[in-house]
């Protein structure tokens, strides 16, 4: 009996070509299930990552970085003569909202982990950026700007990373206004804009080591 090999051949390529195709669709589906997987499991492991790291260390978005819960800041004294006399008192309230809101750190009365006490040591006002008086026969110059310089001497007592801790530290920073501005007019803007400034180094400083 004669067989029609021809015909076998195309059969036994034709399921060879099935099972190809079968393979390489089960690899695909393998891959796509394999890929949503991986895909489910990543905010897993990047959780579980966030959580070993603060395991280590007690960190702020904001910029904190230390292991203390607790500060507590000391009422400031106005130790400059020409001062407002509530403004440290208005410093030291502000001082206490920064390291609220830009820290996870609670605030307490006294005995924190962190203490932050100090005095307000300078306030002046001075002329700057003197400019020639548009009479030629005068000597006088007039000056352009006026300054505000506002300076704080800090202590600081790390009790978690006493190396951390310093004393007498100053801070200061100021703020220009038109001379022909008054003065009482714009005070408590320049005030808040140098306190803003001397807060944020003070945060720096002290608990993001900075």
């Amino acid at each position: 009996m004669k067989i029609n090999t021809s015909l076998r051949g195309r059969n036994d390529r034709s399921h060879l070509g099935f099972t190809i195709a079968d393979c390489f669709a089960s690899l695909a589906k393998t891959s796509r299930v394999f890929r949503d997987s991986l895909n489910l499991f990543i905010p897993v492991i990047a959780l579980g990552c966030l959580l070993l790291l603060e395991s280590c260390i007690h960190y702020s978005f904001t910029g904190a970085a230390t292991t203390a819960k607790t500060i507590s800041v000391d009422q400031f004294f106005n130790n400059s003569d020409l001062a407002p006399a509530n403004l440290a008192a208005n410093f030291t309230n502000q001082l206490k909202d920064y390291f609220q809101q830009n820290s996870s750190l609670k605030v307490v009365l006294e005995n924190g982990e962190l203490a932050i006490e100090g005095v307000l040591s300078d306030y002046r006002i001075n002329p700057i950026a003197p400019t020639a008086n548009p009479d030629p026969n005068s000597r006088i110059n007039a000056a352009a700007l006026t300054r505000l310089t506002i300076a704080v001497k800090v202590n600081y007592i790390d009790s978690k990373e006493p190396k951390n801790s310093f004393k007498d530290k100053t801070f200061s920073f100021y703020q220009d206004f038109d001379n022909n501005l008054n003065f009482q007019t714009v005070q408590e803007d320049l005030e808040k804009k140098i306190f803003e400034q001397i807060m944020l180094d003070i945060f720096n400083a002290t608990v993001a080591n900075w």
